[in-house]
């Protein structure tokens, strides 16, 4: 037999006709996406093909008023049922649910999660998979405040925001500096939601987390590093969205100030 056939073999290196041989599969939550939608799909699909690269993307839509899910169906004409696939939801039911019930449905060994808005260029991804396959790493984020990967790797531009003005910049600035200093994840971009996980490693880590909303990011790193799983950082340019409003609000910050506590009285 051959041993590159072996079950163990074929875990490690994928079984996907591709110079890669893995399959990534990307969670996409919507909700009034449908400007947005036609854009990421075509770049994530151009990004994917130039790379040689077997994919998949999930939409997640929660029931938007403005027609994302006609869109979606759209798409999935165009590019295949097997690249886009549409899995709704009733309403709007919260991001971390969302990404649950999308992993339902990735049939990929490595999942990736970003936003719809464009706020997350595709453009990164081959350098979160190639910082992955370098040292292995079971989840990749990209961080908005280094200048270079973590672990080292050529190639990377220092990362940043467009887009935002001053308030929302120290905002942020501000929410990262509570959480690492409260609970010291070993990350510098604790609320970014662009990363790149392990199937397994993600189906492991989401069934222990227990937060929803926007500290669902945060809490899946802190635990992540807590169980023992290596995490690597990319640098990413994060730009405002193209179309619509932001969905963060007061309500939001004053959940993720909760959230910093709960997981550290509890992790």
């Amino acid at each position: 037999m051959n041993p590159f056939e072996s079950n163990a073999a074929l875990n490690m290196q994928g079984q996907y006709h591709s110079s890669n041989t893995h399959k990534y599969s990307v969670i996409l939550p919507t909700y009034n996406e449908r400007k947005n939608l036609p854009i990421i799909i075509w770049l994530l699909a151009k990004v994917f093909n130039e790379n040689d690269l077997a994919w998949e993307v999930i939409v997640v839509d929660d029931n938007s008023p403005d027609g994302t899910q006609e869109i979606a169906s759209q798409l999935a004409a165009t590019y295949g049922e097997d690249k886009i696939v549409l899995k709704p939801r009733a309403g709007k039911l919260g991001l971390g649910t969302a990404y649950i019930h999308g992993l339902n449905f990735c049939t990929g060994d490595f999942v990736i999660i970003m936003d719809a808005d464009f706020s997350h260029h595709p453009k990164f991804i081959p350098q979160f998979i190639r910082l992955q396959q370098a040292h292995n790493l079971d989840i990749v984020t990209g961080t908005r405040y280094r200048k270079d990967a973590n672990p080292p790797m050529s190639g990377t531009e220092p990362g940043g925001v467009h887009g935002w003005d001053l308030k929302r910049k120290f905002v942020s600035r501000g929410a990262n500096f509570l959480a690492d200093t409260v609970l010291n994840p070993g990350v510098s971009d604790l609320t970014g939601s662009f990363r790149l996980y392990k199937i397994a490693v993600l189906r492991h880590i989401i069934t222990l987390t227990i937060s929803r909303g926007y500290v669902f990011q945060m809490e899946m790193i802190v635990r992540a590093r807590t169980l023992g799983y290596t995490v690597g950082e990319v640098p990413i340019t994060f730009v405002d969205r193209l179309f619509g409003e932001s969905k963060l609000g007061a309500e939001e910050v004053v959940q993720y100030a909760k959230g910093v506590w709960t997981l550290f009285t509890t992790v």
